[in-house]
């Protein structure tokens, strides 16, 4: 019977993928739901960017392990990470009215930093799109005893298909009714267990002393820990592609920042659950901690719960990995049409940049199921990503809009010491230091020591380019027309 709604969902979903697919009109429809999304399905879309496996599975096993202090990365770090978004990155974003993240780089900058931000973001969600993947094929290996290889490639098979035809506006559908799921399936499980505990009292016993401290030791080297876990997700996702698609989604400015918000609280209070289901579940059925820690929830409903329990939580799992793979999926295939691939184009149409983008959601599953094929863990596959892209784009990108003596050459610099060096600290010369610190710190000293050496009016050209785009009601694709506008100004 397990077997069977998890192949109707599965279908289920698909078929939302193909109902939404009629609504996909442009590459607006396709990229960001032609910005028509009211603010619960915006604030839903947020939430499921990133409340997937390793929220569910790989988040409780680090908690289990080293209590709060083990799991500040997330679901704390995501939840600050979409405050920050609506406090200070949605609205002056949603306002550029522009499709990629990317052509903000354009826009604020040059050229030259559109394509660099480009390819150092694109490889960057390959890690994320594994780490779903293989928790994906690591389920269905528990339920059904399929090899997690073959498991890898069906959840691919399941995710491409959806998202190729559906776009944003499968992504936001599915999001929306995959939240319901989650919500109620991860509640059943929390009551159910709390029930068979007798109460909170007898899990706090066996909780040994420090678990919920949510402050280090007065030690340097724990304060530097601490603060990476902090920025790993809680900055380094703030320039990605997936959390710029469902801003811009939002109906208007002021839903995209109430989305963010929304959706930072309930991924602090949803996230909580799985982290006290883990907790209960240690202390009611101590044997499923055994072997991979990461299933141990799964283990846990499937030995010790009735079959619609079981049907609940694995509706409720398998609902928070898709969400997230599609979103993950979609993303840096948009950005691959449309900042690596338009330029090389003569004046493409918009049904031809429809076609690019879907045959890059492509590209990107097939790389993402070759790498979930080398790594098997979901924390430290979800960790490097957003690493990666903290290094690399966080430092540019709020600069471009907060520092108006950021210019072009900073941008570039900056992308690619921050990038060299946590390669180096990561990799070459790796130390008990997180490599993150030094990427950030690489970054910032690259966009100071570049602007200040080499300043440029790019901020002036980024205001008469943004005017011009604003006032006419122009997109993303007239940002050519818009640097001409700029550069006869200039004359």
């Amino acid at each position: 019977m397990l077997l069977f709604f998890i192949a109707l969902y599965l279908l289920g979903t698909i078929g939302i993928g193909w109902l939404a697919s009629r609504r996909v009109k442009s590459t607006a429809d396709f990229v960001i739901a032609g910005r028509n999304l009211p603010t619960l399905m915006a604030a839903s879309a947020l939430f499921a960017t990133w409340f997937g496996s390793e929220t569910v599975l790989g988040a409780p096993s680090v908690f289990l392990d080293g209590g709060i202090l083990g799991v500040i990365e997330d679901p704390f770090g995501a939840a600050l990470c979409l405050f920050l978004v609506g406090t200070f990155f949605a609205k002056p974003l949603y306002q550029l009215n522009i499709l990629t993240f990317n052509d903000f780089f354009r826009l604020r900058f040059s050229k030259l930093a559109e394509i660099t931000s480009a390819i150092f973001m694109i490889p960057s969600y390959f890690g994320w799109v594994a780490a779903q993947l293989v928790a994906l094929a690591i389920v269905l290996h528990t339920i059904t005893g399929l090899p997690v290889g073959y498991g890898i490639i069906l959840c691919m098979i399941v995710v491409l298909v959806y998202t190729y035809v559906g776009g944003m506006w499968a992504v936001s559908i599915t999001d929306l009714i995959q939240t319901i799921m989650i919500l109620v399936g991860l509640i059943a499980l929390a009551v159910v267990l709390y029930l068979r505990a007798g109460g909170i009292a007898p899990v706090m016993k066996e909780v040994p002393d420090g678990f919920f401290r949510i402050i280090p030791e007065f030690k340097l080297d724990a304060w530097v820990h601490y603060l990476a876990a902090w920025m790993t997700i809680g900055l380094g996702s703030i320039p990605q592609q997936d959390v710029f698609q469902r801003v811009m989604a939002a109906r208007s400015s002021q839903a995209a920042v109430r989305s963010s918000y929304i959706a930072s609280f309930m991924y602090l209070t949803i996230g909580s659950i799985p982290l006290f289901i883990g907790l209960v579940g240690k202390v009611l059925y101590p044997e499923t901690v055994s072997g991979d820690a990461q299933m141990v929830i799964p283990k846990m409903v499937l030995m010790h719960g009735g079959m619609w329990l079981q049907i609940l939580f694995f509706g409720a799992l398998l609902s928070a990995i898709l969400s997230t793979t599609s979103g993950a999926i979609l993303a840096p295939a948009t950005v691959l049409g449309e900042n690596l691939v338009r330029p090389f184009l003569k004046n493409p149409s918009d049904s031809q940049m429809l076609r690019v983008m879907r045959g890059g959601v492509v590209f990107v599953a097939l790389c993402s199921t070759g790498m979930a094929g080398m790594k098997s863990n979901i924390y430290e596959l979800v960790g490097q990503a957003s690493a990666l892209s903290l290094v690399a784009l966080f430092v540019p990108m709020t600069a471009g809009l907060y520092f108006r003596r950021a210019s072009n050459v900073g941008a570039v610099v900056s992308i690619f010491t921050g990038m060299a060096v946590w390669i180096w600290a990561e990799f070459i010369v790796p130390s008990e230091t997180p490599s993150l610190i030094f990427g950030l710190i690489a970054s910032i000293a690259g966009m100071l020591a570049g602007s200040m050496l080499f300043p440029d009016d790019s901020y002036q050209r980024f205001q008469t380019k943004n005017r011009w785009m604003h006032q006419a009601g122009h997109d993303a694709m007239d940002i050519e027309a818009a640097e001409a506008v700029c550069q006869d100004d200039t004359r």
